[in-house]
């Protein structure tokens, strides 16, 4: 997603990019994603105490937890985040729908696309959901309320103006766009971009470079993923031609995890291990820049 879509993109094909990388080809065949389903947990800490003699017995509890101890288990108690997997599997059967001309608050872009793939056919929007999915339940975990701007691999867009909508109308404390680059194949590593003053994000420019410092920051403390070799400078590059990025009003970046035409990117992006790994971090990153406290070793 690493290149500008331009307003003469051809209308009646599906162009084979992240939010903007140039890869052309064929979608592949994608992998299972993981499952959505919610993580949840309960206790019951009451016992049962009695004195011998006594005519009753009495129900003996657990003491209540502290303040400091919810907010240690349950550290996004209260905060809603917002998740944006990347392009989705059916776009490349809905070319009319997805090259659909929207607004992105500075020039007219393509509606979505398809996304870019591996060398042995894995696509992006499969990568994104799966790692969305991991996240997700992290989160959840975490005390969080999760919006999603997509809930299966297999539907057509939204468009990216919708997307942002989304979250936008979530009011979310914090927001992520997660993606993988179609860039050089001897290019590797993954890049965060970070929005632009364009009007509608005015407001939230500084803190979306905050939270953006703090997803570059938690990538290289728990993940073997360099800063990309190829795209921006120190794994960070400013884009004000995406309409996620434009239109946001809430704290948000866009991250390319990894080049999926590197052979040596491919090989930990398609892992299951590696896409629960980006989902630690990341969750880490969410935490730190909600609450202050320092990313955690990985």
């Amino acid at each position: 997603m690493h290149q500008t879509r331009r307003f003469a993109a051809a209308l009646g094909t599906v162009a084979l990019v992240c939010a903007g990388c140039t890869t052309a080809g064929t979608v592949g065949l994608q992998a299972a994603s993981p499952s959505t389903a919610a993580v949840s947990a309960s206790a019951d800490p009451s016992a049962a105490s009695s004195q011998s003699g006594s005519a009753s017995r009495a129900g003996a509890t657990s003491p209540a937890a502290s303040p400091a101890q919810a907010a240690a288990a349950l550290p996004l108690a209260g905060k809603t985040v917002g998740i944006d997997p990347g392009h989705d599997g059916g776009n490349f059967n809905d070319p009319a729908f997805i090259n659909t001309l929207i607004w992105n608050g500075r020039a007219p872009e393509t509606c979505d696309t398809t996304g870019t793939q591996t060398a042995g056919g894995y696509t992006e929007a499969q990568f994104n959901f799966n790692v969305a999915t991991y996240l997700r339940a992290d989160l959840l975990a975490a005390g969080a309320r999760v919006v999603m701007t997509r809930h299966s691999n297999q539907g057509v867009g939204p468009c990216v103006t919708t997307r942002a909508q989304i979250i936008n109308r979530a009011r979310a404390d914090v927001a992520i766009d997660i993606h993988a680059d179609g860039g050089p194949a001897y290019g590797r590593g993954f890049t965060v971009l970070e929005p632009v003053a364009d009007g509608p994000n005015n407001k939230v420019i500084r803190a979306s470079i905050g939270f953006g410092n703090d997803v570059r920051a938690a990538m290289l403390a728990y993940t073997s993923m360099p800063e990309s070799t190829y795209y921006g400078f120190g794994g960070v590059i400013e884009r004000d031609d995406l309409a996620g990025l434009n239109l946001t009003t809430v704290p948000k970046i866009l991250i390319e995890c990894g080049n999926m035409p590197s052979a040596t990117d491919a090989a930990l992006l398609t892992s299951p291990a590696f896409q629960r790994l980006l989902a630690r971090a990341f969750t880490a990153a969410i935490v730190a820049f909600l609450t202050g406290r320092p990313i955690p070793k990985g």
